[in-house]
Parts: C-alpha cells; structure tokens; sequence
C-alpha cells in the first residue's frame, strides 16, 4: 500500500513540475471526441431499439410511457423504462447428455417419445422455446458467465404419451436438480423451466419444494380451483403465450383468412366443451336463447365427427366477438387464436393473467367481462359496440397478435423477444442462497466451507 500511495506522490510531484500544455488544437479535438461519442451511442442504441411509432397506433403516447411499440416495418420498440435499451443477456441451455435424467423429462423413460411428437398442440411451447434458444444469439455456453440456466423438459408431452407417470416426472426432477452446481448456488433463482399447461408447475408435485424461486414460463397465472395455491407468482414467474397452430400465424399463407365484419353471421360465439364449468354451460344455454347472435356449436374433438382443424377457424371468424370463458383453468388458447382470424377477444375468466402486461394494455385490443354477469345483458353490450370501434380493436391486436408467434429472432416481432425482455427485468448480478456463503477474497463456499469450483453432484436439495 505504502508503495501505491508513494508511486502517487510521485507521480503528482511529477504534474506539478511538468504542467501539460492545453492547446486550441487539444480544446477542438475534445470536443469533437466528445460529439461523436454522443452520435455513435445514438447509432448503437437505435439499432437494437427501434422507436418511430406507427402511424396507426395512438400518437399520444411515447416509447418512454411504458407501451410497447411498432415501426412501420413491424420491428418490436420495447419501453426503455426497467428494461434497458437493448437486450443483453447469456442464457446456458442444460444439454440432455449432461445431466443424468433430463433425457427421460424430454423423451421419456424409454427415450422413444421424439421432440417433433410434441410439437404439436397448444402446448408445443415447450419445444419451441427450447429449440429456439438452442439458435439464439444470446446463448452461451461457458455456465460461468451465463445470466441463466434453461432447463429443457416436454413433461407435459411425456406425460400425456405415457412416457412417465407423475410419481417418475417428481423423482426425475429431484434428481435432475440434484447435479446441479449453479442450481444449488442460486438456489434456483437464475433457472428457467417451462411449464406449458393448465396445470403449471404442479406437473412436477413438489415443485414447491424446490423450484420454489425459480423463474417458470407458463401460461397459467392461477390455479386455485383444483390447488391450495398458485404455483405462479407475478413478481418473478412470465406469463407466456399459449401455442397456436403454425399454419395460423404464418403471414400471407394462413390457413384460413379474416372475414369482413358485413359479412360474419354471428355477434359473437363460443368453440369448444362443456367440461361442466358453469361458465361453459351458461354460454351454450345462452345460444339456445339467441342462436342467430351467439353460437356455441356442439362440437366433436374426437371420433368420427372431429372438428378439423380448418373447420374450427372456419368457425372462430365467423364472429365480430370470440368468447374465451374459463375452462380446467384460468387460461384459454382461444384468446391467442381469436387475433389471427381478427374477432376481438371478450374474456369471461376473472383470475386470467395475460402475457407482457408489463407494455401492452389490453383494453386497446380485447374485452374483460364478469364471469358472474353471463346473459342477455352480455350480448345487448356488445350490440351497442359500433363497428368503428370493433375495427379499431381488431387493428391494434393486428399490430401486437405477432408476440404470440414463436418465431426465430430473425423476426422482427415474437413471443421470444418478449420473453427475452422480460427475463432483462430478473438478471442478477449477484446470486445467493440459504445454502451458499462468500469469504473475503470473493470465493463462494458452501455450508461446509467447500469452494463452489470443488462442489460435486449429487448436492443435497432442500
């Protein structure tokens, strides 16, 4: 210390006797350093940050009012506020092969299950994201500089294919969590495990018990009818989109096309069963009432009179409003799929969370009505809408309907990019748990004093 302190002596005495010489030629060329600076930092933060706002979207508000925005290419324009300019994140993606376990939560316990087997439905998310950030720019492989750790599994897939049981799925996951360092050091807060149903985390039982502080991406914001408690919390859980039939979302070469408001039959409908939710049941004893204002069709979805898949579409646009009532859970993928045959959402689903709600306001695009107010006042409300407002709604949700595509971060709009923002918001720097201890030259030790670099699998779990 005794030399730093002299050296600096030194170095001031020196100062003092040799004073610099500040010319005009040194003031004009600091303050050209300085203006180009300040227009390169503009170029850099542009180029991730897109803000001209669209001519169609409301002028009142700014890129700064905490909305998100579109430019007239559709590029994505994320609120600075919270978020940053720019996402800068390293995500580590647990491979199959190192991790005894994790190849049966994503192929079974026979390993016979394959990931395009799973890509199909409104729980594909699953393999979506898994597969998307296995291409991503953010990804990194070296775990000592990652941000978070992504834990892959199709359980919900597996489980539904017999691949494993709900007894094998919890001691599948014990076991997988148990070989993981980083895992242990955290204790869970900088993973990432997607869980794409109704039934959220409690696919795996005890995930109270252990994921408890994890992130987990799910579409499930409640499940209090079946649960003693939710397994998702708003302050550190992400809301994702359900997944939709690619052949909707693909732009130019949909599936099925919107039709004119002049020309769609009905006010409004409902697609899909009854599953005795009174909800349910009091739409269809409505349509009975009203049937040449609300349909709500006796639908097969299996067994020789099947609804395709083009018949159903077919259907959905053939309404100015799309009901999305509450069914096994709060959550329902009609929402997502009535913006991509533009009829405007009405949700009866009072404990729904919805994606991003962070930046999106959803009384631009959709309708939230009391689950407990189903009658004919529901429909005389939505007579009384004019078009007008109908059409603007259907334009807005045009312009966000792209953050429900699992798309490639070569879109300039996707669920992914949302997701990404989102998870910017819950980077750490720091990590800690009740298990994990620091010493006075930074190294991270465990209970018994052993550094995290020596921690070997398996580690005991809470």
């Amino acid at each position: 210390m005794a030399s730093i302190a002299m050296g600096g002596l030194i170095n001031n005495k020196s100062r003092h006797q040799h004073p610099p010489i500040c010319t005009r030629t040194h003031q004009i060329g600091a303050l050209f350093l300085v203006i180009s600076t300040f227009f390169l930092t503009r170029l850099f933060d542009r180029s991730f940050s897109p803000c001209t706002l669209d001519s169609s979207l409301d002028h009142s508000r700014t890129s700064e009012d905490g909305v998100v925005h579109f430019t007239d290419g559709g590029y994505l324009s994320w609120p600075s506020r919270g978020y940053g300019t720019h996402i800068s994140l390293k995500i580590y993606v647990y491979d199959e092969s190192e991790i005894d376990g994790l190849n049966a939560l994503l192929r079974g316990r026979d390993g016979s299950i394959s990931p395009e087997a799973c890509l199909k439905g409104q729980w594909a998310s699953q393999v979506k994201i898994h597969k998307l950030l296995l291409q991503s720019r953010f990804r990194t492989k070296k775990k000592e500089e990652a941000d978070f750790f992504f834990v892959p599994a199709y359980v919900k897939c597996v489980r539904m294919m017999g691949g494993l049981n709900d007894k094998e799925i919890n001691q599948t996951y014990v076991r997988v969590l148990s070989q993981m360092p980083y895992f242990r050091r955290s204790g869970g807060q900088d993973h990432i495990f997607v869980f794409p149903s109704g039934a959220g985390a409690h696919l795996f039982r005890s995930w109270a018990t252990y994921i408890n502080r994890s992130i987990i991406l799910t579409p499930e914001g409640d499940r209090t009818d079946k649960k003693d408690t939710s397994a998702f919390n708003t302050w550190k859980d992400i809301i994702i989109p359900g997944n939709i039939d690619d052949g909707m979302t693909k732009s130019g070469a949909r599936l099925i096309q919107p039709l004119p408001l002049s020309k769609r039959k009905y006010l409004a409908n409902y697609l899909g069963r009854a599953q005795g939710k009174v909800g349910r049941l009091q739409l269809i004893e409505l349509s009975k009432q009203y049937p040449n204002k609300l349909e709500c069709p006796d639908l097969k979805f299996s067994g020789p009179d099947k609804l395709g898949k083009m018949q159903y579409f077919e259907h959905l646009r053939n309404a100015k409003f799309c009901f999305a009532p509450r069914g096994e859970s709060s959550w329902t993928l009609r929402f997502y799929e009535s913006f991509f045959v533009e009829c405007v959402p009405v949700l009866l689903s009072d404990q729904v969370e919805l994606p991003f709600q962070n930046v999106i306001d959803y009384t631009l695009i959709s309708i939230k009505w009391p689950s407990t107010q189903i009658g004919p006042q529901l429909l005389e409300y939505l007579e009384s809408i004019p078009d007008k407002d109908i059409e603007e709604m259907i334009a807005r949700g045009r312009h966000l309907r792209c953050l429900w595509v699992y798309a490639p971060e070569s879109e300039p709009c996707s669920a992914m990019q949302g997701i990404m923002w989102e998870l910017q918001r819950k980077a750490r720097q720091f990590h800690q748990s009740a298990e994990t201890f620091w010493l006075h030259n930074q190294s991270v030790v465990n209970r018994n004093l052993v550094e995290f670099s020596r921690w070997k699998p398996p580690m005991n779990l809470p």
